[in-house]
């Protein structure tokens, strides 16, 4: 139970957004869909929906998953082994990566929020199973 695994795959997910969001920019400028000064202050006209979609989600990606890595690294650093947590770590990277898929395509608000509240119920089920292992 390695819980460096369901991490990898969460950074990979962020890293194919950090370069979707480079490349959606420079579709949308090569386009004429918006001016390239917009992007030295983010400011001015707005982009292209398809672009701020993917902007939003990287941006979400590199909020709370925070809290996933500094526990992951706990767990690592504390040589804890527990199932319930690598299992949680799978469900979280699950959704998140659900969560993703939905916001960059159809976007429908009630289907992100829905993954959205049962991936930080995750997140926080995590930190209780660890808070009662180290206690």
């Amino acid at each position: 139970m390695e819980i460096i695994y369901p991490v990898f795959c969460l950074v990979v997910l962020t890293f194919i957004l950090a370069f979707a969001t480079g490349i959606s920019r420079l579709i949308s400028v090569n386009r004429r869909q918006i001016n390239p000064k917009y992007f030295r202050l983010m400011s001015g006209d707005t982009p292209p929906e398809y672009v701020q979609k993917i902007e939003r989600n990287f941006a979400n990606l590199l909020e709370v998953p925070i809290l996933f890595y500094l526990l992951a690294g706990l767990v690592i650093t504390l040589q804890i082994n527990s199932l319930l947590i690598f299992n949680l770590a799978w469900l979280y990277v699950a959704l998140r990566l659900a969560h993703t898929i939905i916001h960059v395509s159809y976007n429908n608000v009630s289907h992100r929020l829905t993954l959205f509240v049962l991936s930080i119920v995750t997140l926080l089920a995590m930190w209780i199973q660890l808070f009662m292992l180290v206690r």
